[in-house]
């Protein structure tokens, strides 16, 4: 079978999980390059083990490496700043590159895969969000498709173990891109995001709690809809679960809420606890966080890359 190669810029956390995930189970996409800056980074040491060029000489090295010129697509594993770079240096060298992008600089549109990826399968770069967005977007969007969205807000927690740099030196951009995508893509009015980096030891599992206010609807319409999403999800990231059934609290019209910048509002809150277990592809199990931001991407890439060969009759 015919695969795109592709190469992973950044061999952190995030870009050695995604690297193992695709030399596992690339079915359209297969290893190209691991790009870094740092020479003694283990997770070029553990692409050069697996078989997979490397450079420490980060994008430039990229372009020098044999390989390069069979490079239809990159991920972004760096940070919202080195992408606006990256992004420009490697566009201009290759127009019809796919980027996927992992960072928070959302150059291109917000992708969330089981929301919105069939009309973003042509663009040359998309932004995968958050993993707090890849975890209770999906939910979001449950709801708004039953009933209008006045507001959501989601709070990500996730063991302190498992952020690495990339993520603690991103921390504003992971808020504000996860509250815009709450709106872009979750179809709330308004959106509002908190990541909380838990240091307990043991480390503790990733757990997402989601809460919607929206227009008064059927409770069993909105509950139908979130249990359609979690098994969508659940075919790209099986460790992605409720805790517990879906919560509702009706707001009477003569005891309005609040929202400040929004105004009153009655109607129906829904609130979805969720929890994230990683495949320890890399890290334990309890980087969930990693797991569907890293499964979101390949996911993606996949089905660009199907769509793509397919237009080739490849």
């Amino acid at each position: 079978m015919k695969k795109l190669k592709a190469a992973i810029i950044g061999p952190g956390n995030i870009g050695t999980d995604l690297m193992i995930k695709i030399l596992r189970h690339g079915q359209y996409i297969e290893m190209g390059a691991m790009v870094g800056i740092d020479p003694n980074s283990d997770g070029l040491a553990r692409a050069a083990r697996m078989g997979v060029a490397t450079t420490h000489e980060g994008i430039e090295g990229l372009t020098r490496l044999p390989i390069f010129s069979e490079i239809d697509v990159v991920f972004d594993a760096t940070s919202a700043g080195a992408h606006l770079k990256n992004e420009v240096f490697l566009r201009g060298l290759k127009p019809n590159l796919r980027m996927i992008d992992l960072t928070p600089a959302a150059i291109g549109p917000y992708c969330i895969p089981v929301v919105n990826l069939d009309r973003h399968l042509q663009d040359t770069n998309v932004n995968m969000v958050t993993c707090g967005g890849q975890a209770t977007i999906p939910m979001v969007a449950a709801v708004s498709r039953v009933a209008k969205v006045h507001y959501a807000e989601i709070i990500a927690s996730i063991s302190s173990k498992s952020a690495g740099p990339g993520t603690r030196a991103n921390i504003d951009e992971f808020t504000e891109t996860t509250s815009k995508a709450i709106e872009v893509v979750g179809g709330a009015e308004k959106g509002k995001a908190i990541i909380i980096l838990n240091p307990a030891e043991p480390p503790l599992i990733m757990r997402d709690t989601v809460m919607v206010l929206s227009e008064a609807v059927d409770e069993a319409r909105v509950e139908a809809s979130v249990l359609e999403m979690e098994k969508a999800v659940q075919s790209y990231v099986p460790g992605y679960r409720l805790k517990q059934r879906v919560q509702f609290d009706r707001i009477p019209q003569d005891q309005p809420v609040t929202i400040p910048g929004l105004g009153r509002f009655s109607g129906l809150k829904t609130s979805v606890f969720l929890e994230v277990e990683g495949a320890a592809h890399y890290l334990p199990a309890y980087a969930g966080n990693l797991d569907i931001m890293t499964s979101a991407a390949l996911s993606t890439a996949e089905r660009m890359a199907e769509s793509l060969l397919s237009a080739k009759g490849v």
